[in-house]
């Protein structure tokens, strides 16, 4: 591995030229409508939700699998090579042109293969076009002392992103001289496939048993079949490069070269907007953020946040916490402001939705915490922009959201008269993000008073009192300064003496029972702006958090000493969702450990120090992104999703946030 100060790192021949290591490391390229193309470095698809065109046909679901993969060979001086690999279900792995590569990184977020081929250097690199259901593959020969031929194989389908296709079925192919159309059936949508030079022979075939092997591990289907439309062939020399196009766009597609340009251009831009000192983990960060912001089909023009790549949609309580790092550290305001107002319009009993179901059904709104949350990231976007006409503008749907949790809402959520404190959950029902369920099967169903969810209400409190005195709303402040005086007087029922930490829960099920395992919800309690404890209690909690939960990754979602505990998140369904929150540790919590430990200890250096181990993450799963959950054994095995927004906003606006106190101490402002 090369680590580079700007650029993120170059996997070399000694991973690239082993299955083991080339089908290990994974990529990620987005459209901006839910839309993807992803997969190994090996070219391999070892997941389901790995295709070069992964089409979002109702922005940002509805996501349907198009163009599986693309293989490709060369002819160089007399001798075809194989570039591209496969697995198929007998453990056949054919081709296995991984051997050929000298290299693969990732740069201004393009995803970059060099191929070594005798005296000659073949460079492939993948995107997508913004706001396009439009994928590229383009080649450009960097060395060769003769002309090349490529040939690429197209593998396509029609499905669903999460099921697989099994067996023949009757698609319509439409051949040209440098291009094919193809229709999957009657009905569904055609798409394109064309290069910008050379031509297509039709040799339509099946091809059949290609293996996902995360999918056997996962304990789920794992074998698919493949229609071969046909081989697109074209000459490459130095000076003529080649694009590959798929597209499900009736338009013609943006020329490669034009697209790429741009692509490089907004990844730049987005690691302008960092401190100068930003390191190139941090920068490949602010590059992926990026992917995450999708627009909506509906209301049109709505902008919103994708949870996780590759098979989360958008998520209230995920886009509230991802905002602030994925769009307002950046700068990014309009965008920032654009998501709450798509989100204020979905307000409904003074929530806001959980979930918006893959097929565009009714939005869920079974969450306790998004709508606190989402307090929180509009006080942070207003500390930074003062933007007074958005303030005024969903003023009045955040006083509805106050009254309705204080009167009572969905699920049991309200205000309990006794204490001031809130309150939520019904029996079968997850409200929190610990929301883990297998059919009827609640795993970690926390009803009762938890601890961050009543974090959240103080500050979600504390900053309506400061929009209501901006307003000049004084019954608005007056109301929410009395429900805050009476759950700030009793927030204190929350701590444990015995174990100088915070209770998980308190007044478990309605009765007087309290959940005293250690979790990482109390970490919430310091991080967030207001905090009601008292400066011993605060640094007790933070190394609470850090002797039983802190690992190099995230922390633990229980401790190791706990009944229950669960340190590997592997095997069938049940299975990881029972690990899910029981000992598996979570990448986002990393960074309000983080800023908790700077509260507590006002060292911005040491705080920052927790975060660099995640540098050899962004550099070694998902190149130049960071994932879901982790074992909360060691080693600490990435698990769950690939790319999780929440992941990389935390750890984006923790550095963020830490680097400028650091800045301000030294006295120099960046």
């Amino acid at each position: 591995m090369i680590y580079e100060k700007v650029k993120i790192l170059t996997l070399g021949r000694q991973i690239c030229g082993h299955w083991n290591g080339a089908a290990g490391y994974e990529w990620l390229v987005t459209n901006g409508l839910g839309g993807y193309a992803c997969g190994t470095v090996a070219l391999a698809n070892t997941r389901r939700y790995h295709g070069f065109l992964m089409a979002s046909l109702k922005p940002p679901v509805q996501r349907t699998l198009l163009v599986a993969k693309i293989d490709l060979s060369v002819e160089y001086l007399g001798q075809v090579t194989a570039l591209s690999a496969n697995e198929f279900v007998d453990g056949t792995i054919s081709p296995q042109g991984f051997i050929h590569l000298e290299s693969f990184t990732v740069l201004d977020g393009i995803p970059t293969w060099r191929f070594c081929v005798a005296d000659a250097l073949l460079q492939q690199q993948i995107f997508m076009a913004p706001g396009a259901n439009t994928s590229y593959l383009r080649l450009a020969v960097l060395r060769s002392s003769a002309p090349l031929r490529v040939t690429l194989k197209p593998f396509v389908t029609y499905r669903d992103y999460h099921s697989l296709g099994i067996g023949p079925r009757p698609f319509q192919l439409e051949p040209g001289a440098d291009r094919c159309l193809i229709q999957a059936f009657d009905g569904a949508r055609p798409y394109r496939l064309l290069v910008s030079h050379g031509a297509f022979t039709p040799t339509p075939e099946w091809y059949w048993h290609f293996w996902h092997r995360e999918e056997a591990l996962r304990g789920l289907d794992a074998a698919e079949d493949l229609f071969f439309p046909g081989t697109f062939g074209a000459d490459l020399t130095p000076e003529v490069a080649l694009c590959f196009i798929a597209t499900a766009e009736t338009s013609a597609p943006a020329a490669g070269d034009e697209v790429l340009k741009g692509v490089e251009a907004k990844a730049k831009a987005l690691s302008a907007s960092l401190p100068s000192t930003a390191p190139g983990w941090i920068r490949s960060l602010a590059s992926a953020s990026d992917q995450f912001i999708v627009r909506r089909d509906a209301p049109a023009g709505a902008t919103s946040i994708i949870a996780g790549y590759p098979w989360f949609a958008d998520w209230g309580r995920d886009t509230m916490i991802a905002l602030p790092g994925l769009a307002t550290a950046l700068r990014r305001y309009d965008i920032a402001a654009g998501i709450f107002r798509t989100y204020a319009s979905f307000v409904d009993r003074g929530m806001l939705p959980n979930r918006f179901p893959d097929g565009g059904e009714a939005p869920e709104y079974n969450t306790a915490d998004a709508t606190l949350w989402m307090f929180h990231a509009l006080d942070d976007y207003f500390q930074a922009t003062h933007d007074a006409t958005l303030l005024s503008d969903l003023f009045p749907v955040l006083t509805t959201i106050i009254r309705a949790h204080a009167e009572g809402t969905r699920y049991g959520i309200h205000v309990d008269p006794r204490d001031g404190l809130l309150c939520a959950g019904e029996p079968g029902t997850q409200l929190t993000w610990m929301d883990a369920k297998h059919g009827d099967e609640v795993f970690t169903p926390r009803t009762g008073k938890a601890v961050e969810i009543n974090a959240l209400w103080l500050n979600a409190l504390r900053v309506m009192v400061g929009f209501a005195e901006h307003m000049g709303s004084q019954g608005d402040q007056r109301f929410c300064a009395q429900l805050l005086d009476r759950a700030t007087s009793n927030f204190g029922r929350f701590w444990n003496a015995e174990r100088s930490c915070l209770y998980d829960v308190i007044d478990v099920d309605g009765g007087s029972a309290r959940d005293d395992r250690v979790r990482p919800n109390q970490i919430l309690a310091i991080s967030l702006p207001h905090c009601v404890l008292s400066a011993a209690q605060m640094r007790a909690v933070v190394i609470r958090c850090g002797q039983e939960l802190l690992t190099s990754f995230g922390l633990r979602s229980l401790s190791p000493s706990a009944p229950g505990y669960i340190g590997q998140y592997a095997g069938n369904p049940r299975r990881r969702d029972a690990a899910y929150h029981m000992g598996t540790a979570w990448g986002w919590l990393l960074g309000p450990y983080a800023r908790a430990h700077f509260q507590v200890y006002g060292d911005a250096r040491t705080a920052q120090s927790l975060l660099e181990s995640m540098a050899t993450h962004v550099h070694g799963a998902c190149i130049g992104t960071i994932g879901e959950i982790f074992d909360g054994d060691a080693p600490h095995t990435a698990r769950g999703c690939f790319a999780q927004a929440w992941s990389v906003a935390e750890i984006l606006r923790s550095w963020i946030y830490l680097e400028r106190r650091i800045s301000k101490a030294q006295g120099s402002i960046d």
